[in-house]
């Protein structure tokens, strides 16, 4: 692949974008409806994967701010969103969607330009959060309780009631796409919220908080930047948080359990996985290529479900993986603001240098380096946090390229000679969050799906989320489901109310 006619207008063109964008505008925290600076007045840059460019600071908070955004939730919650009926809170939302959508196209920009995801995608991805949030706002509206049949001098039911305060944390990968999945069960639950987003993606979350103003009261939503030792950690040790819902790597989530147990604070984890694609010998071998590649490569394989592992039959391992290549091949790494660009840079320098380390790994480990595995420049300097896509193939799964998550675009593919070799290898991991199977043959279909021990199986596809349909993992993959009508339960408690009737005369 040649990348000789990208050249210096892209970091021109960025400096225009990062100019539209902040033009007149300060991201800071957002505390009881309005932005406010850290107390201490500290702030952090956020940056350009791309060009490696600055595009904006925010405030670096810390225990003081997470005290002054829980207060005010917690006065929200008693005061207005809390004792508003569902009608109304839904009503809210809807305005707060149509406000969303009215500026998705400056959502986009930001979330490209904060994350190096291509535009493209980041405007699908605005477009899907935005759906998550009024699909939860119009299904709220729906919530009931049950009345249980005890006997005739005894009526009982029971009613579903928000916790108070809820705190999320969200990554950096799908910084608005995540933050939509916690919000909308959250705050249409009648949940009031503190959300922390990620330190080197923080702009698009911080930009509808602020697209809130005058549609959600006053301390219904807070946003607090910070890093997490600092910010994060007294959030979820906070003893006014009655709720917590994470999305990240395992050993934070770790932390958050032990920090929620102190209080006997609910959580629910969404962290890390290691997902494998089976390829079997009958499947579409065309289709799965596509598949494979869609899969480790979208957002430049930073991605919780992504298809990292790649198993192939045997019997069709040579012809796969000329075409595996050849997807990789015509994967366009470049500027995320051009229109062909499929594949934009990792998203912090942090990232690139674990993915290269990864890499080197992997070819130290004796895996075939097939595809890739170069950091390239776009332009005549060395901006941006960019690496080839990458395919290692002759991987054996006890490897560390296999059992660990890398969070770039490297694949790793493993033969396997028959169906049961083929769960075993699935399934020998300590992760269990999505798998993909690709067949012709619909009981090979049902029996992988339930061979697998994953919280979602794709056959034939990769990522197929909608509204409606839980998204969680198995194992230390994660707690809790997001993304269906069931996760409104995630933010609810259950009351049962018992009432006597007295005796009939």
């Amino acid at each position: 692949m040649s990348y000789d006619k990208f050249t210096d207008t892209i970091r021109q063109n960025h400096e225009q974008a990062i100019e539209e964008v902040t033009r007149g505008r300060q991201f800071d925290a957002w505390i009881k409806g309005s932005s406010r600076t850290s107390i201490r007045g500290e702030r952090f840059e956020t940056k350009d994967p791309a060009t490696e460019k600055t595009i904006t600071t925010v405030p670096r908070c810390q225990e003081e701010d997470v005290d002054k955004a829980v207060e005010a939730a917690k006065k929200a919650f008693n005061q207005t969103w809390g004792s508003l009926p569902v009608d109304e809170r839904s009503e809210a939302l809807l305005d707060w969607v149509e406000t969303l959508r009215a500026n998705s196209e400056e959502l986009a920009l930001l979330e490209s330009l904060d994350t190096g995801k291509p535009l493209a995608d980041a405007e699908y991805e605005v477009s899907e959060a935005i759906n998550y949030i009024e699909y939860y706002a119009q299904i709220a509206r729906g919530e009931q309780g049950d009345q249980l049949p005890i006997g005739d001098d005894t009526h009982a039911f029971t009613k579903h009631e928000p916790y108070g305060v809820a705190g999320l944390i969200v990554p950096w990968n799908y910084p608005l796409l995540l933050a939509s999945w916690k919000l909308g069960p959250a705050l249409s639950a009648g949940n009031t919220v503190v959300l922390k987003p990620a330190e080197d993606s923080p702009l698009s979350v911080t930009r509808i908080a602020q697209l809130s103003e005058d549609v959600l009261p006053p301390g219904t939503l807070n946003i607090v930047h910070g890093f997490g030792d600092e910010a994060g950690a007294p959030l979820t040790r906070h003893e006014d948080i009655s709720k917590l819902s994470f999305t990240g790597e395992g050993q934070t989530g770790e932390t958050i359990m032990k920090a929620a147990a102190e209080q006997i604070t609910p959580v629910t984890l969404e962290l890390g996985g290691k997902s494998p694609f089976i390829v079997f010998p009958d499947a579409d071998l065309e289709n799965a290529a596509e598949i494979a590649a869609e899969g480790i490569f979208y957002n430049t394989g930073q991605s919780c479900d992504a298809f990292s592992r790649t198993l192939v039959h045997e019997d069709i391992h040579a012809e796969f993986l000329e075409l595996f290549r050849a997807e990789a091949e015509e994967r366009i790494v470049g500027d995320p603001l051009a229109k062909e660009t499929t594949t934009g840079p990792l998203a912090s320098k942090q990232q690139f240098e674990k993915v290269r380390e990864y890499i080197e790994i992997g070819k130290k480990e004796g895996a075939a380096l097939v595809h890739g595995g170069e950091s390239i420049s776009i332009t005549d300097s060395d901006d941006g946090w960019f690496v080839e896509p990458t395919i290692f193939d002759g991987v054996e799964n006890d490897m560390r390229i296999a059992q660990e998550e890398i969070f770039g675009p490297v694949a790793s593919v493993i033969q396997f000679a028959d169906y049961n070799e083929a769960v075993s290898i699935a399934n020998d991991i300590d992760f269990g969050l999505a798998a993909g199977v690709a067949t012709t043959d619909l009981s090979i279909a049902h029996r992988a799906s339930d061979d697998i021990q994953a919280g979602t199986v794709w056959v034939n596809q990769y990522a197929d989320l909608v509204p409606g349909t839980p998204f969680g993992g198995f194992k230390r993959s994660g707690i809790g489901r997001e993304c269906a009508k069931d996760t409104l339960r995630e933010y609810q408690q259950t009351k049962t109310v018992n009432i006597s009737l007295g005796q009939m005369d």
